[in-house]
């Protein structure tokens, strides 16, 4: 595939970058090495070092046939979404409307939450959705990715049929990452300020972080030049242009940013809340948001815990806040050192849910090549060829059964010596094809369906035919046994 690479002038808060572009080449060829390894379309890369944009640069296409993205092209953020619910929350918090330690039933009085097995009722805080402690499930954060609802009121209608929430563990137990999580914290939001979560996002955080290419809804983004997202089909992008958005999972995972309006968020992440003369948060506040609360494990880090929308792990003697985002069509991703006052974004317009830990470790090196430090090795890298071979579950069907009906033929299946090696070994591939379709057709199908197309397809396809021809081959050798006999 042919790649184009500009590198661009970064406009910054205040004066003239205090370092050239070429000072880090380092980070730019590993950028295109994991770029050209994963076969991704394009990337836009952003670097602040104090309160500065250092570095801005493209990679690839933007879109099919277009040029490398720009600074200012948007993306979505996927799961970086997050860390700005979390700073809005706060931000009320601070303005005395929101109480972190205060149930949620204070501002959603209709949100009820109950323990999975004994059906007692359960006390959720708003801090423990802001650290993901309180005990909503993962999977049906997952699900409602795939529900389009496009009304205004889609968050809480959702939120509403799920009521009374079945809680995985007691609240505060132990760390689960739920969708759901953030999905309330954007109703609250809503409740406390009086305003829908996309304007409070607008007018309380791009507006003065100056994001002008920042988006709550993907109509608005296209007009501002928005990159062509690509779903990954056996390892390869295959561009998706008009995927619909879950306007419910708004407040969880569908923001719109770029490079450059995300290294002016980072600016103000890095440096107590402010960005030049604007303050979107007080420096204790930004502290209270990186405090680790929950223990979690993320590849790449030594130590990750999760504090409020971020995780802040550890290499070593490293410190980085980190989190990254994914959409059925892009992928993004945030470190910061906060010890060092720097920090590094990565946008990508094509992703696949078996990248997750691929991507971490190749955020984990971009942490540390962002420190001076060499970037470690990739673990997770054969993943990247899992999709590819997805391919060789259908081959071998195929091949077994041009094998069969040869069998069938020649009369050989009649015989009553190899049952093993003639009858059960032969189904392994059509048995292992029609396990597939238990999470391909089970409640997660839609999420699976949109986030990884190619084992969604092939399970449906092979699986099927895996559990048609099971049936059917068992019929033609009982009749080939009668023969025989």
């Amino acid at each position: 595939m042919n790649r184009q690479i500009n590198s661009f002038n970064p406009r910054l808060a205040g004066g003239a970058p205090d370092l050239s572009p070429s000072g880090y080449a380092g980070i730019d060829a590993y950028v295109i090495s994991q770029m050209r390894r994963l076969n991704l379309p394009g990337i836009a890369l952003g670097i602040v070092s104090g309160d500065r944009i250092v570095h801005l640069r493209g990679f690839g296409r933007a879109r099919p046939g277009g040029g490398a993205p720009s600074p200012q092209t948007p993306f979505f953020i996927g799961s970086l979404t997050k860390s700005f619910t979390a700073l809005g929350v706060m931000q009320l918090a601070e303005a005395g409307k929101v109480g972190l330690d205060a149930p949620v039933e204070r501002y959603l009085p209709w949100f009820r939450a109950r323990l999975k097995g004994s059906g007692e009722p359960a006390r959720l805080t708003v801090r423990q959705l802001l650290n993901q402690t309180g005990g909503l499930p993962l999977f049906p954060g997952w699900a409602l990715t795939a529900d389009f609802d496009d009304r205004p009121d889609a968050a809480e209608r959702q939120a509403r049929s799920l009521a009374p929430f079945t809680l995985a563990r007691p609240p505060g137990a132990a760390f689960e990452y739920s969708n759901l999580n953030y999905n309330l914290l954007g109703l609250i939001i809503e409740a406390a300020s009086g305003e829908p979560y996309p304007d409070y996002i607008q007018k309380h955080i791009f507006n003065p972080l100056q994001m002008r290419r920042s988006h709550t809804a993907k109509a608005a983004a296209r007009r501002d030049g928005l990159a062509t997202g690509h779903r990954t089909w056996f390892g390869f992008p295959v561009p998706a242009p008009d995927l619909p958005v879950p306007r419910g999972s708004l407040p969880s995972g569908q923001l719109i940013s770029s490079a450059e309006d995300l290294c002016h968020y980072m600016i103000a992440c890095l440096n107590g809340g402010r960005y030049g003369q604007a303050r979107v948060l007080s420096p204790e506040g930004m502290e209270e948001m990186f405090r680790p609360a929950a223990d979690t494990a993320v590849p790449g880090y030594d130590r990750t815990a999760y504090g409020m929308g971020w995780y802040i792990g550890e290499q070593g003697r490293l410190k980085v806040i980190h989190h990254s985002g994914l959409t059925p069509d892009f992928f993004a991703s945030i470190v910061m050192l906060p010890d060092q006052k720097k920090g590094l974004v990565l946008l990508a317009n094509a992703d696949h849910f078996l990248m997750q830990p691929i991507m971490a470790e190749v955020e984990a090196g971009l942490a540390r090549l962002l420190a001076g430090e060499p970037a470690g090795p990739i673990r997770w890298g054969p993943l990247a060829w899992l999709t590819r071979g997805l391919l060789v579950l259908p081959a071998m069907q195929i091949v077994e059964v041009a094998a069969a009906l040869r069998g069938l033929r020649g009369g050989r299946a009649g015989r009553k010596s190899g049952w093993g090696r003639r009858v059960l070994l032969p189904a392994v591939p059509h048995l292992l094809a029609s396990l597939t379709l238990i999470p391909a057709l089970g409640p997660l199908r839609g999420f699976l369906q949109l986030f990884a197309p190619d084992f969604s397809w092939l399970a449906r396809v092979c699986g099927g035919f895996g559990v048609v021809w099971m049936v059917l081959r068992a019929g033609l050798l009982l009749r080939a046994g009668r023969r025989g006999r």
